[in-house]
Parts: structure tokens; sequence; C-alpha cells
């Protein structure tokens, strides 16, 4: 029989990558989860890691171990599932990932309409942009994550996680007053093009939001000038607001307010999407489904 405990120390360090970083997660020494993995190939027969340079990688067989353990995870949340579902009340805590935007404009409603329904419910609540948190979703550190796909940016989905869409929301070009010469263009596109050569604030290399930007930027035939780039789509506001900077911002930024900075349509609309990933099968338990829920309505009513 393999051990459960030294099964989930390989599995962590699938996803995590290192030594270091599964001792750090789990709060551990890198020498012991070092020997609890050796013991597991004692177990096996077989040799489960393999150098490469200074690190090590998983070998076939430990790949194939390590498929096995994430089907008995999953058949261990559900049980959860079902012993959660057969208590009154709900209890416990919930942990959740949003990037900023919902973190502004849904969480503090689901919150307050989870605090009604369920007081006995604690939801933990961390900033956290898709990129990191979708990993860390898949190494359970969060049990559901907000997240968002931006138009020609959906990609393959991971079978391991299940994901509900919670709203659309449009994105469109941020203006400063007054307008400069050519945005007030009818055409989304001369309007867009009008703006070439003015200073951009975008979000960092890397991010889906910039591949996004960037590429409604080049069909439209130029490259944008980035002079300043941030996560933070606030910062991208007062940029605008002062006349430093242009921007695509997505309409639930203004959280329900006002805009304070002119806005126009983009080429063909553009939409991207907001929605929550759980793991395969944590989906059903009945707190993780509370949350889900409360997120749903606070997007119906944003």
């Amino acid at each position: 029989m393999y051990d459960l405990h030294r099964l989930r120390l390989l599995r962590e360090l699938k996803h995590r990558g290192t030594l270091a970083a599964v001792a750090a997660a789990l709060s551990y020494s890198p020498s012991t989860v070092s020997q609890q993995l050796s013991q597991l190939e004692a177990e096996a027969g077989v040799a489960l890691l393999e150098p490469v340079g200074r690190r090590v990688r998983l070998t076939a067989q430990a790949e194939i171990l390590v498929a096995h353990t994430e089907a008995v995870l999953e058949r261990l949340e559900r049980a959860e599932a079902d012993i959660a579902a057969s208590l009154p009340g709900l209890t416990g805590t919930v942990r959740v990932a949003a990037f900023q935007t919902a973190a502004l404009a849904l969480v503090p409603d689901a919150l307050s309409r989870l605090r009604a329904a369920h007081p006995g419910l604690r939801p933990h609540v961390t900033q956290l942009e898709p990129e990191a948190a979708l990993p860390a979703l898949l190494a359970r550190d969060f049990d559901l994550v907000v997240a968002e796909e931006y138009p020609g940016g959906a990609g393959p989905r991971d079978a391991a996680l299940e994901r509900a869409d919670l709203c659309a929301d449009p994105m469109r070009l941020a203006l400063p007053r007054p307008v400069p010469e050519g945005a007030d263009a009818d055409d989304p596109g001369a309007a867009l093009r009008a703006l070439a050569g003015l200073p951009w604030v975008l979000e960092p290399e890397g991010s889906a939001a910039r591949r996004w930007a960037t590429t409604v930027c080049r069909a439209a035939g130029f490259e944008p000038d980035v002079r300043f780039e941030s996560p933070d789509l606030l910062l991208h506001v007062r940029l605008v607001e002062r006349g430093h900077a242009v921007a695509l911002l997505p309409d639930l930024v203004w959280g329900g307010a006002a805009p304070t900075v002119a806005l126009r349509g983009l080429p063909r609309g553009q939409v991207r999407t907001l929605f929550t990933v759980v793991r395969r099968g944590r989906g059903r338990h009945p707190a993780v489904a509370a949350v889900r829920g409360a997120l749903r309505d606070a997007a119906r009513s944003a």
C-alpha cells in the first residue's frame, strides 16, 4: 500500500516545481520532504525523481502515481462534500482568490449575501491575478478562483477544473477630457487609430490582458506606445483622469459609479468573460456552492 501523505508530497512537487517550494508551502524542511519522497520510491520500487541541473523532475512512473493521486484526492473531496451536505447549516472556511476588478466590484456584495444567509461560514479572500491563482487552485491553496477570459484568449481547458461563467464585462477605450482630436470619430476603428501616437497604460507583459490589448491595437494598425505598466486598474484610471495616458478599461472597474473619464466603444465590440473555477468535485461542497452562488448573484446585480 502507498502512503497517501507521501503521494500528496509527490503531487505537490509536480505542481510547485521544487522541493523548497513544497517545503515552504507545507511548513516542512526540504530534507524532510526529500526523505519522505525517498521512502515513497522504496514503496513503489521504481525511481520517481531524476536530477535536472540543481533541480529534480518527475519520472514517467511518478507521473502515473500523481494521476492516481489526483483521482484519490478528488474522491476524498467528494466525500467531504457529501458529509458537509448531511449537516445542518454551513460552517468552515472557503478560500477564494479573485483578481482586482472582481475583488472590488463583486466580492463585497457576495460577502454581504453570505453573511446574511450563512453566518457560520468563513470566507477567506485573497486578491490574486488568474495567472497565479489557477496554478494555486490546482495545488489546493484555494477552493475557488474568480478568473477572466479575453476575446480570442480561450485556450485548452484543464480537465481537472470546473468552470462556471459569471458575467460578460464590456471593454472600452478610456480617454482623458477633453477628448484627444480624432477620438470622437463615429467609426471605433478610426477613433482607436487616432490615439496611436499618445502614451498608453497597459497591464504587465505576459498577462492575458496585455496580450489582448496589444492585439486590439495591432488590428487597428499600430503598436501602442506603452509608457506605464501596472496590474492596478485604479492606477490606469488615475493616469487617464490626469491626462497622462489612454487605456482600455472594463465596465466593472467603475463599480456602478459614474465613469470619471471619457469612454468609447472598441472595434467589433470587445467583451471579456468573468467566471469561477473549482477543482473537479469540489463544486459539490455546499460551502463552495454557496460562495459560487453569492458571486453569481452579485454579478447579476452589478
